[in-house]
């Protein structure tokens, strides 16, 4: 049974009596006449009558074939569904007592209103009751909170409970173990806690079960695994279940997803897990697994997804894994593996992602042409010794080999993989000349040679025109023709210093550039009105023509309606301006409240022409996001030009002006900047590690961060640059807000996940010290700067906001993590930044057994250590 919408305690009341009802019959006809006395009650205002036109009194014994109603074979009612048909009305008039058979009632996407009849309580044979998107007394728009009540056990018939994205903060309670009818389990991206009781072993009927993003602890034992045997979903990552991994999930064999991940499991990968030859994706990442990948994984020939990195895996990548022909990504960085790359795996003619880097594999690297749909190569941080490209590898666009100990030329054959947007050679022992067969390789738009032997000239032909020395620095032999050797292996410690300044000195000088285009840039974008103005637009009828809309399914507004409460985008609706167009506030009939984003497509100077089918499967993806910190895109629709997009309205704004407003100082205390900071990286750990694709964010800012009533925060304005720059390959130049961008975008114009990494650093000093954190982004900038040193000696507490008293006690030392997390996150060097999803694991665990010397007499730069 679906609960939805009513209140959680209130729904249970009302449904916990469904076993003591006792059965009544009742004739078609007596259903019949009740339904239409019923129907009598509802408005036909807003729906269309035709609709229901079946439901009459000439066709009493066609009961079964009106629209909406199925039946059982005594000819009774089973079935009401009336969802979204905008019905206007009550439940007043519904005789439950005449409909005892009713196994589904679907109301949701209407406009119900008033008390929901403790009568409902008749219908004893109930499995799936959805209210939901209605205007019922005691709608709480799912925001449960508080323990999750043992009279759930009493709910016998349950088949189906989400109770996902909520508040909810208690254990499991054990009398949930006799609703063995239970098929669908959700209680993901909670705050629930302690250990899964063993009484759960009784839903042997569970098809999925999603325990994610809580804190659960203690071990999955046997006794539970070995009865779920209908499983074919079990998500229990980020928690912090500990332990080994239990042999018995081998015998789960419909399983299709097994996700582990971000958990505290240690010990081997059990080889049974090679029986799971159903399963699609498996990923055990981001633990403390030890011992050798199983042969046996390579029995999983439908798998699609392997990830087991950041754990401590030893040994050889097992030649089996070159079976797995369906695998799309492979994932086996920040490991120990050690050996050869296996040769079996470019068997993996569909692999898209390969992750080898951050381990000790050693010997060459190995003909891998069979790849023909590799997209992304990386083998970073590895001691391969011949460095061998195939010329197979023609769909590759990201390859990564950087700090290795790769001797010999570069080949010539990388001019091959005509697709290559970026390579990173950097920090290897490669000798020889830059081949000019490089010259021409058009679709390279970040490369980077640096740290190596190389020798000869400069190039300065074709990609190479113009190209930042920070590619090449590090190579002693490497020469321009007007000022020779680019560093000489005399120099003396001050010329290299000055080599190094003279780099700082172009790269402050590149960011300067690329700050004043992109402020250039934003001001054009923003400068622009767009073409459909409010003067024009005078009736609703304009807006009946859009091209495309797409909404949620439990919306029950439309467009028309928005654009109408907004006055068709009349001034006195603006409430200010998101990171892509200007934010209206639509007060609708109902009482809902939703924001309206407006956006210009039809200049060049402002956002690039977008395929609005593209646009459209983007917005698909986007509106399934379900994340208590994430804010709800409920849709857009588009008309000559302008694009809308359709959110959730949050009363309490934006984090910037919780911050620099009177609410900075009174009641934003130190538990609640923690607070919004830790939901902030778990909206953003989702998007990077639990979309599929991964989504990034690309504008993470203090204005983009929105506020509940309880100070929980909502990442909005997710994705909107990605979609606005889905087929555009140049727009990345003014993708992010100043102040909040990586620097590497000033250089490369490559946004990766770590962007979002930098601009959650960027929030988060914001956030604790009160004002923007200029001076020590700058700083870091330059190792050798004045500036930096200065900085590092800073006192913590003279860092904080000074609007606050220091904290103290425990407190102090979550503040700690925080600080110390924030300033990983702003390192110059992507690979050095941390992931997402560990922020986030981190900020959730807040543990940190003794400060290193007391609160007052530490240092940013001892901070910058832990």
């Amino acid at each position: 049974m679906q609960l939805k919408t009513t209140t959680f305690h209130y729904m249970l009341l009302l449904l916990s009596a469904l076993p003591l009802i006792k059965t009544t019959s009742t004739s078609p006809e007596k259903q019949a006449e009740s339904l239409i006395k019923w129907k009598d009650d509802l408005s036909s205002s807003s729906w269309p009558p035709s609709l229901l036109n079946s439901w009459s009194l000439t066709n009493l014994n066609s009961l079964c074939n009106w629209t909406a109603i199925a039946c059982t074979k005594t000819n009774t009612v089973s079935k009401i569904d009336l969802s979204n048909m905008q019905i206007t009305g009550t439940l007043a008039l519904f005789d439950f007592s005449l409909f005892p058979n009713l196994t589904h009632f679907n109301l949701s996407g209407n406009y119900f209103r008033g008390p929901i009849p403790s009568a409902i309580g008749n219908l004893s044979r109930l499995t799936t009751l959805d209210l939901s998107g209605n205007k019922f007394i005691e709608e709480s728009q799912n925001q449960f909170s508080g323990p999750i009540p043992p009279s759930i056990g009493q709910l016998r018939e349950l088949q189906y409970l989400d109770l996902s994205a909520n508040s909810l903060n208690s254990s499991i309670p054990s009398e949930l173990g006799p609703c063995t009818n239970l098929t669908h389990l959700s209680l993901s991206s909670n705050n629930l806690n302690g250990e899964l009781p063993l009484s759960l072993s009784n839903l042997k009927s569970l098809v999925q079960l999603d325990l994610h993003n809580n804190r659960f602890i203690g071990q999955i034992l046997p006794s539970l695994v070995s009865n779920w045997m209908e499983l074919v979903s079990l998500n229990l990552q980020q928690n912090n279940f500990g332990g080994t991994i239990s042999a018995e999930i081998g015998l789960l064999t419909q399983l299709h997803y097994l996700r582990l991940y971000s958990n505290e499991f240690s010990g081997e990968i059990p080889q049974s897990l090679g029986n799971l030859s159903k399963l699609h994706v498996l990923y055990l990442f981001d633990n403390h697994l030890t011992g050798e990948i199983p042969q046996s994984l390579g029995k999983l020939t439908q798998l699609q997804l392997l990830d087991l990195s950041n754990n401590h895996l030893t040994g050889e990548i097992p030649q089996s894994l070159g079976k797995l022909t369906q695998l799309l990504g492979l994932y086996l960085k920040h490991n120990h593996l050690t050996g050869e790359i296996p040769q079996s795996l470019g068997n993996l003619s569909g692999l898209w992602r390969l992750y080898l880097s951050a381990n000790n594999f050693t010997g060459v690297i190995p003909r891998i042409s069979g790849m023909l749909d590799l997209k992304l190569l990386s083998l970073s941080n590895n001691i391969p010794t011949h460095l061998f490209l195939a010329a197979g590898l023609t769909g590759l666009f990201d390859l990564d080999l950087s700090s290795n100990s790769l001797s010999g030329a570069i080949p010539s054959e990388l001019r091959m993989i005509t697709r290559l947007q970026y390579f990173n050679a950097s920090h290897n022992n490669l000798s020889g000349e830059i081949p000019s067969a490089l010259d021409h390789m058009f679709t390279l738009s970040s490369y980077d040679f640096s740290y190596n032997k190389l020798t000869g000239p400069l190039p300065t032909s074709g990609i190479f025109n113009n190209a930042p020395k920070s590619a090449f620095v590090g190579n002693h032999g490497l020469r321009s023709h007007a000022e020779g050797p680019t560093e000489s292996k005399s120099s003396s410690t001050n010329s290299k210093g000055a080599n190094k300044n003279m780099v700082s000195v172009f790269l402050f000088s590149f960011l300067g550039f690329a700050t004043v285009a992109i402020a250039i840039a934003f001001f054009l974008m923003f400068h622009k009105r767009c073409k459909i103005r409010p003067q024009v637009i005078k009736t609703s009828q304009n807006f009946e023509d859009y091209e495309s809309m797409i909404l949620q399914e439990e919306v029950k507004f439309t467009f028309r309606e928005v654009v109408k409460a907004i006055d068709y985008f009349h001034e006195k609706h603006y409430i200010g301006r998101g990171g892509f167009g200007r934010v209206y506030k639509a007060e609708l009939e109902s009482g809902q409240v939703v924001a309206v984003k407006r956006l210009n497509t039809n200049d060049s100077n402002d956002i690039p022409a977008i395929n609005l089918r593209s646009f459209e499967n983007e917005i698909r993806t986007l509106t399934t996001i379900r994340h208590r910190n994430i804010i709800r895109l409920y849709g857009f629709s588009s008309r000559r030009g302008c694009i809308f997009l359709l959110y959730e309205y949050l009363q309490r704004g934006s984090l910037g002006k919780a911050l620099y407003g009177v609410e900075g100082a009174t009641e934003l205390g130190w538990p609640t900047r923690v607070k919004i900071l830790e939901g902030l990286a778990h909206a953003l750990s989702y998007l990077h590690h639990d979309c599929s694709p991964p989504i990034v964010h690309r504008d993470v800012t203090v204005n983009n961060v929105l506020l509940e009533q309880d100070f929980e925060p909502r990442l909005s304005d997710f994705g909107t640059a990605r979609l606005l720059s889905i087929d555009s390959s140049n727009w990345a130049n003014i993708v992010g807000s100043l102040g909040y961008m990586a620097p590497e975008l000033a250089y490369t114009m490559q946004v990766t996940d770590k962007c979002d990494v930098y601009g959650f650093g960027v929030v988060a000093l914001e956030v604790m010290m009160g004002r923007h954190p200029v001076d020590m982004l700058e700083s870091q900038l330059s190792a050798s700067s004045t500036s930096t040193k200065e900085n590092a000696e800073l006192l913590l507490k003279d860092v904080l906001d000074q609007r606050l008293e220091p904290p103290a006690n425990e407190l102090a030392k979550v503040v700690v993590i925080v600080m110390s997390i924030a300033l990983a996150c702003i390192r110059t060097r992507p690979g050095l930044r941390p992931t997402m999803h560990f922020v986030s694991q981190k900020l959730s665990a807040q543990s940190l057994p003794c400060l290193p010397e007391p609160f007052g007499m530490l240092t940013i730069k001892k901070l910058s250590a832990l």
